[in-house]
């Protein structure tokens, strides 16, 4: 099976357990004077206990899903913007470093548009200083250009990862 397969097939094993569940919820006491409903199939408790068994049964199947998952992720390797990572990484960097690095380049480039419109309101009263005074400038000390560069590879990357993931997820085959 794929790995997009083997994620449906998680979801209908979350969709399962929750409704069997919600049966033990319902079914795990009655009062004593009630009938059991279930007494034809050999009692509440024994349908409980089946029930119990295919929650657990089903949870197995979760775990090993899951394992299938992340050890095709670990083994398929995937490039992007000049860097070769397996999937697995990809997608902790995706969570994990993409964010912040993003909101660190965004937050540079910020101070210094703020900085830059800070300064041109300091220097419109300019021609009214003493002529021994010069107009207030900053030193930046980053490029710019590469700022920018940065930021759009951050993004050019997530973009071709959600690509790349969806391919990846679609062709690669899990063994469970």
């Amino acid at each position: 099976m794929t790995i997009t397969e083997a994620l449906a097939e998680l979801k209908t094993i979350e969709k399962r357990i929750a409704s069997k569940q919600q049966f033990v919820r319902e079914y795990a006491f009655r009062i004593e004077t009630l009938k059991d409903p279930f007494e034809k199939d050999g009692g509440s408790e024994k349908k409980i206990l089946e029930e119990m068994q295919a929650i657990s049964d089903l949870e197995t199947r979760a775990v090993a899903l899951r394992r299938a998952i992340q050890s095709a992720n670990e083994q398929t390797v995937v490039s992007l913007g000049g860097s070769d990572m397996t999937i697995a990484d990809w997608l902790v960097w995706r969570r994990e470093v993409a964010p912040s690095r993003e909101r660190f380049l965004f937050e540079i480039r910020q101070r210094l548009l703020a900085s830059r419109d800070a300064v041109r309101k300091q220097n419109v009263n300019w021609g009214s200083n003493t002529p021994s005074e010069k107009p207030i400038d900053i030193v930046v000390n980053v490029d710019e250009s590469q700022l920018s560069k940065d930021l759009e590879n951050i993004k050019d990357i997530l973009g071709q990862l959600d690509g790349q993931l969806s391919l990846k997820n679609a062709t690669v085959m899990v063994e469970i």
